[in-house]
C-alpha cells in the first residue's frame, strides 16, 4: 500500500476525508473537509479531487461536497450491515406498531453503537438516533447490550476513552463494569434518562448465526416510571425472529462461514416471481463481447 512521507498511506487519507462527513454535516467546503480531516489544504484539494472523479464524493452548486452515491452502492453490495437490516425491517416494524415510539437496530463500530434503522412517529419522545448516526457505547441501552457481549478489551479500550455526560444520570466509568454484568446476566438494557431526562432506552441482543450478539433492538420510549417489561418481551420474540432470519440467510459472520451465495435470496425483498429472476440470472452466462 502506497504511503506519504509522513508514513500514513494514502488510503487512510482518503478515508479521513470520507470521515469528515457525520449525519450532522452532510455538506462540506474543501476548508471544512481540510480542518475536520486534520489535512493541510492543499492535500485535501488533491485527495477530494481524486473522490470525486471516483463518484465518492460529490460536488454541489454552492461549492459544497457530500458523500456520493457509489459509497452506497458499494455498501449494498454486502450482505452485513444492510443485509441484517432488510432481514430485520418486519420485526423492527412489528415492533415499532405496538409501541409508537422509536424504534431502533444498532450494531457494533469501534467505542460506538453505529445505528442502521429505525423507525419513529412524529409526536414521539426525544431521540438523538439518526440512521447512520453513532452514539458512545455506554450511554445507550443498544450499545450496553453490544459492549456487554464485546470482547473485555474493548471495554479497557471505552473506559479509557470516556464518554460525554449528557445528564447527570450519565453512567459513570467507575459503574461501566458493574453495570456491563447486570445487562449479561438480564439479557436486556435500560437507560432512564442517560441522555435526555425525558427519554428510556431498552435493549436486547440479537444473535447472529453461530451463537454470537450481532446486533441490538430496542426502543426509545418515555421516562414515566412505566414498567419496561411489556417492551423487553416484545424485543425478545423480535430478536429470536431476526436471529431465525439470519440463520436462513447464513450471513456470514465467521472464519467457518461459507461464501456459496446461499444468503443472497434471503436477502432480497421481493415477490417469488423476482426471486425466480435473480436466479435465472445468476444461471444465465453473462456474454463477454457485444452482439
Amino acid at each position: 500500500m502506497a504511503r506519504g512521507s509522513d508514513g500514513e498511506s494514502v488510503l487512510h487519507k482518503h478515508l479521513r476525508v470520507l470521515q469528515a462527513f457525520d449525519t450532522l454535516r452532510p455538506f462540506l467546503t474543501l476548508t471544512e473537509i481540510a480542518d475536520a480531516s486534520g489535512l493541510a489544504l492543499s492535500t485535501a484539494h488533491r485527495l477530494v479531487a481524486e473522490l470525486e472523479r471516483e463518484g465518492l464524493l460529490e460536488r454541489m452548486p454552492d461549492r459544497t461536497y457530500r458523500l456520493g452515491v457509489r459509497l452506497w452502492e458499494f455498501a449494498s453490495r454486502t450482505p452485513g450491515a444492510l443485509g441484517l437490516r432488510e432481514l430485520a425491517r418486519p420485526w423492527l416494524g412489528a415492533v415499532h406498531a405496538r409501541v409508537r415510539q422509536h424504534t431502533q437496530l444498532g450494531v457494533l463500530s469501534g467505542r460506538d453503537v453505529l445505528f442502521i434503522e429505525r423507525m419513529s412517529t412524529r409526536d414521539a419522545v426525544l431521540n438523538l438516533t439518526l440512521i447512520g448516526g453513532r452514539t458512545p457505547l455506554p450511554v445507550s441501552s443498544s450499545g450496553l447490550v453490544l459492549l456487554a457481549h464485546a470482547a473485555p478489551g474493548l471495554v479497557d479500550e471505552v473506559i479509557a476513552a470516556g464518554w460525554p455526560a449528557y445528564t447527570a444520570e450519565t453512567i459513570r466509568r467507575d459503574a461501566l463494569r458493574d453495570r456491563l454484568r447486570h445487562v449479561r446476566a438480564d439479557g436486556f438494557a435500560i437507560t432512564n434518562g442517560q441522555i435526555h431526562a425525558e427519554s428510556s432506552g431498552i435493549a436486547v441482543p440479537v444473535l447472529g448465526p453461530h451463537g454470537a450478539v450481532y446486533a441490538a433492538i430496542g426502543v426509545v420510549v418515555a421516562n414515566d416510571g412505566s414498567s419496561p417489561q411489556p417492551a423487553i418481551e416484545l424485543l425478545t420474540v423480535a430478536a429470536a425472529g431476526i436471529t431465525r432470519a439470519l440463520e436462513e440467510a447464513y450471513l456470514p459472520d465467521g472464519a467457518a462461514a461459507t461464501h456459496d451465495g446461499r444468503g443472497i435470496r434471503a436477502l432480497i425483498t421481493g415477490s417469488q416471481r423476482s426471486l425466480d429472476y435473480f436466479a435465472s440470472l445468476d444461471a444465465t452466462p453473462w456474454p463477454t463481447s457485444g452482439g
